[in-house]
């Protein structure tokens, strides 16, 4: 389908050195608390008013992208207010890429070409953006200047702009160098878009896909980072702590894997089930709801069956096609998921969810409320801890360099300039995330990620209350397997955090049904 674009047509100059002053905190919180479209081209019109914020709030601001030691006591000083504190560094380039997103893996000669033009071209940091402070402060001045020009659809600026980032911005640099290629990569897409429009204001489609490279980064990122075994860990524990309050402990259980891609989640619970002291469940039926293009599947779900088979868990997998739930009149999915009377039914939901956030979320109240009628056991959710899904373009690109630079600060304290598997985890894996933020809109648009609150105020709509997580220790233990300081934990009105030196990442969280056994923690 065809997105529409829909930002302001204001078309003039704009003086870059006042960009940062239009993201102080409080014109963040005044943008997305705002109500219409005429508070915010009030907004527009004043761009130019130097009184927006004093200089040593913009200051401070670019300075959270250089510094992240200032969140390294977030969840101590943590509040439920916690969506202000918005964080800092990360960077990229272009060396050896030309400013394109036709990434292709080859073979094993390619990769080693690769890895030495990596260990040549890292080293000086690329063009002006690099070298200390001074160079990471203009580069953020310039990624938000150049953000300012391409939402308000100034392209002769944007092109300005862009030309004195790509000269600083370096996917071999440092974190704030490599994070800045990759949103000036997106800046790129949204500019071309623009400039595509059709007389009706929309452009083609361009949304995100499931590649091979994008799950080889996926891979990589699960052996390399907690981020993806910290959501595995916590939901194969709820859903175990919930099968043991169902019967005496042998009973079937049946999990639903919400947009299923791969089978890296489940031996450790096939391993957990198989230890406990009672004895594994006399059945496990995983049920994966698989989104079309989703391919390679089937040697994974061999493997996992082979795995299970060893540890003498009786395991039975099956596919099925994701539906399109009609938000009006979702009857609920489909029949051939199969649901036994007698089991314990788990819905598991690992940073799929958002994917249904669109702008009137109609389309997650359907999933919500076909959830609700399987009457499951438990409902886990894993999700980025991040507010990528503000209303203002403008907003969401500021939010959106905050969490990422986190994680890219993360990934050059883990892992070397010059690593191979870094180099894939950014440009397969969040690469491709902060284009489509950047770049689409409308139903292109599918990384919608919000913050935890968001997400306790729309399951508790839809019915659902909160069991607290009970694997903190767990969770301490597994990040301690990494080596690498700099990972916090946190809870929130029963969900788990993991942050990066303070500032929140994921976000995991366990569901029931209210009932006469419940136990909720809010």
């Amino acid at each position: 389908m065809n997105a529409w674009l829909s930002f302001p047509s204001y078309t003039e100059t704009i003086n870059h050195e006042l960009a940062i002053r239009r993201f102080c905190p409080a014109r963040i919180e005044q943008e997305q608390g705002g109500g219409g479209g005429g508070e915010w081209e009030d907004l527009m019109n004043k761009i130019e008013q130097p009184s927006m914020a004093a200089s040593s709030e913009e200051d401070d601001l670019v300075d959270s992208f250089i510094n992240m030691d200032g969140y390294e006591n977030y969840y101590d000083d943590k509040d439920d207010n916690h969506d202000d504190n918005i964080n800092q560094a990360g960077g990229e380039s272009q060396l050896g890429f030309e400013h394109d997103n036709n990434f292709r893996g080859g073979g094993e000669e390619e990769e080693e070409e690769e890895e030495e033009a990596i260990g040549m071209n890292y080293g000086d940091g690329g063009g002006g953006g690099g070298g200390g402070v001074d160079g990471g402060l203009q580069l953020v001045h310039s990624l938000l200047a150049c953000a300012e020009a391409v939402g308000c659809r100034d392209i002769r600026l944007a092109d300005s702009m862009l030309g004195r980032l790509w000269r600083s911005a370096n996917c071999y640099g440092d974190s704030l160098q490599r994070v800045s290629y990759w949103f000036t990569m997106g800046l790129k897409s949204r500019l071309s878009n623009i400039q595509s429009l059709n007389p009706k204001g929309v452009f083609n489609q361009g949304g995100m896909s499931v590649s091979s490279e994008k799950m080889e980064a996926f891979h990589l990122l699960h052996q390399a980072t907690p981020y993806i075994a910290f959501g595995f860990m916590a939901a194969n524990d709820a859903i175990v702590r919930a099968g043991k309050g169902k019967g005496n402990g042998n009973d079937s259980i049946h999990i639903i894997d919400l947009g299923m891609e791969h089978c890296l989640q489940w031996p450790p619970l096939i391993r957990t089930l198989a230890q406990q002291p009672e004895g594994p469940p006399k059945k496990v039926r995983i049920t994966g709801l698989v989104k079309s293009g989703v391919s390679g599947l089937e040697p994974a779900m061999k493997e996992l069956a082979e795995y299970a088979a060893a540890m003498g868990v009786p395991l039975e997998l099956n596919i099925v096609p994701e539906p399109e739930l009609d938000p009006a009149s979702a009857p609920g999915f489909p029949t051939s998921l199969d649901v036994r009377e007698g089991e314990a039914l788990f819905v598991n939901s690992i940073m799929h969810l958002h994917r249904y956030v669109k702008e009137s979320r109609g389309s997650l109240t359907a999933v919500l409320r076909a959830v609700k009628n399987l009457q499951p056991t438990l409902v886990t959710v894993v999700e980025k801890d991040a507010n990528h899904n503000g209303p203002f373009f403008l907003g969401r690109f500021l939010e959106s360099l905050h969490y990422y630079s986190a994680i890219f600060d993360s990934l050059e304290a883990c892992l070397p300039r010059n690593s191979l598997q870094r180099m894939k985890i950014e440009r397969g894996y969040f690469g491709e995330e902060i284009r489509n933020i950047v770049a689409y809109e409308g139903s292109e648009r599918m990384e919608r990620h919000e913050r935890g609150e968001q997400w306790r105020r729309q399951l508790r709509r839809a019915g659902f209350q909160a069991v607290g997580m009970k694997t903190m220790s767990q969770a301490r233990m597994m990040l301690s397997v990494y080596g690498c300081d700099g990972y916090s934990l946190g809870s929130e009105k029963g969900c788990l955090l993991l942050g990066w030196k303070g500032k929140p990442v994921m976000m995991a969280s366990a569901w029931q049904l209210p009932g006469p056994s419940s136990s909720s923690s809010s």
